[in-house]
């Protein structure tokens, strides 16, 4: 099991690194999503659907890039591939700081596992692992549709929570 404390200690303990900013400036509006994904021509599929719904793209080549990445940053949507940088899926190092995030900024979040174990838009699988949805590699071609989808569910699902999150934050 990956020590994430240690490694965010680590991390915090280098020395400020202006690039590890993912984004200089972000008009309001603007949905921004994080691809953590190993395989070239997968990471090009995700990328360009991302791209053609809207989003700014940050692509990680290492997990330690990506936790930098998220010190500084919310994402909108995060798209993971469950061995990114680890032998198994216990290892992964962004599957392990997302869990533990508090949840008033995980509920900000999209997560998106990239699985070759589980079967895609399996629900327990994705609440077993902390994310929202479970997209088995099978599918990459249908991605862009299987994420649209999803955000329009999970945007349904979180309304009440969202309305009534900005009414407490107005009051």
């Amino acid at each position: 099991m990956v020590d994430i404390n240690a490694l965010m200690k680590e991390i915090e303990g280098e020395a400020y690194d202006s690039s590890d900013i993912p984004f200089d400036f972000l008009e309001e509006g603007v949905s921004t999503a994080l691809v953590c994904e190993p395989e070239i021509e997968a990471k090009e599929k995700i990328i360009a659907a991302l791209e053609n719904m809207g989003y700014r793209i940050t692509k990680a080549e290492t997990a330690k890039e990506a936790l930098k990445r998220c010190r500084f940053h919310t994402y909108h949507v995060v798209v993971v591939d469950e061995k990114f940088e680890a032998e198994n899926p216990e290892e992964n190092a962004i599957l392990a700081y997302l869990a533990q995030l508090p949840m008033a900024i995980r509920r900000e979040m999209f997560v998106c596992l990239i699985s070759e174990r589980f079967r895609t838009m399996d629900k327990m699988a994705a609440f077993h692992q902390s994310v929202n949805l479970v997209l088995n590699r099978k599918n990459l071609d249908d991605f862009a549709t299987i994420l649209k989808t999803a955000l329009a569910d999970e945007k349904a699902f979180y309304r009440v929570f969202r309305e009534t999150k900005k009414r407490i934050e107005r009051d």
